[in-house]
């Protein structure tokens, strides 16, 4: 299978593409991607160098692959960080041409905003974009809580309240919602959990939660569930596999004691996940 991925990169580090590529390549599939800013490390070092690409130079290069003639090949498109709402544009863009040559294509948007605790991090515009135009266009949408609250302008803080979110969100247009790094008050307090929806029901998974601070997580967590989304059609599988993937990953991160998740060091959880944790069906 191909995705197309368009996303930030990073030379130093592990998020955007950076974080996404490598697994989806682990687990087989062949990745297109297409990079909207090329910087030395992420932004969580309070500092970075390189470039932020014009949207016409990302519309371009994905001019120049459908000039390939390969787009009715292209299994999916995955976008995450856009950086500005004419990023956006272009990938929603990329999408409506995927599909013209692939109907069935699907769109996977992680639609980064923000997080509990930091607010907002984009350019304004950005949350407004995500909102109304590309989770709607979206198959498949990867919020965590704080994006969840935004997206719906419910607060999200049982589990009643949160599939009834969830199911706003599902009424915009995606077939499937993966809500990361949920915390519920009626939920235990040393776990963290992932909440995956779709018409057949509804699915938790919780696991311990680590004492780790990270950036990248979240992308590559939107790379693991479509790719297990993809490859099976099982929203359970794909929470399972996903959440016990990135649950490797943190531990491996958290015994090197580093904040650069460690996706090298995990692959082989990348390829084969363990079966830790519970499943459990919640509607």
């Amino acid at each position: 299978m191909n995705i197309l991925s368009i996303q930030s990169s990073v030379a130093y580090g592990h998020v955007g593409n950076s974080a996404a590529v490598f697994p989806l390549q682990r687990l087989g599939f062949s990745v297109w991607p297409v990079i909207t800013v090329h910087f030395s490390n992420h932004l969580g070092y309070g500092a970075a160098r390189g470039p932020v690409l014009p949207a016409e130079d990302v519309a371009d290069v994905i001019r120049g692959i459908e000039e390939r003639e390969v787009m009715a090949d292209c299994d999916a498109v995955l976008s995450g960080y856009m950086g500005d709402a004419s990023i956006g544009t272009v990938i929603l863009d990329a999408v409506d041409t995927v599909r013209r040559h692939r109907p069935d294509a699907v769109y996977c948007c992680d639609p980064v905003m923000g997080d509990v605790g930091t607010g907002f991090y984009v350019r304004p515009g950005i949350p407004e974009f995500m909102r109304d135009r590309a989770v709607p266009a979206a198959t498949l949408v990867t919020p965590n809580q704080f994006e969840l609250e935004y997206l719906t302008g419910l607060v999200p803080t049982d589990l009643a309240s949160v599939l009834a979110a969830v199911d706003k969100v599902r009424a915009m247009g995606p077939e499937v919602v993966l809500v990361t790094s949920l915390r519920r008050h009626d939920g235990p307090a040393d776990r963290i959990e992932m909440l995956a929806v779709s018409g057949d029901g509804a699915w938790l998974l919780s696991n311990p939660l680590l004492p780790v601070d990270v950036n990248g997580a979240g992308d590559a967590t939107a790379a693991l569930f479509l790719a297990h989304w993809l490859a099976e059609r099982s929203v359970a599988d794909a929470l399972s596999k996903t959440a016990e993937t990135v649950y490797s990953v943190l531990e491996r991160t958290l015994s090197a004691g580093t904040r650069e998740i460690q996706l090298i060091a995990a692959q082989d959880a990348i390829a084969d996940p363990p079966r830790r944790f519970d499943v459990e069906k919640v509607r």
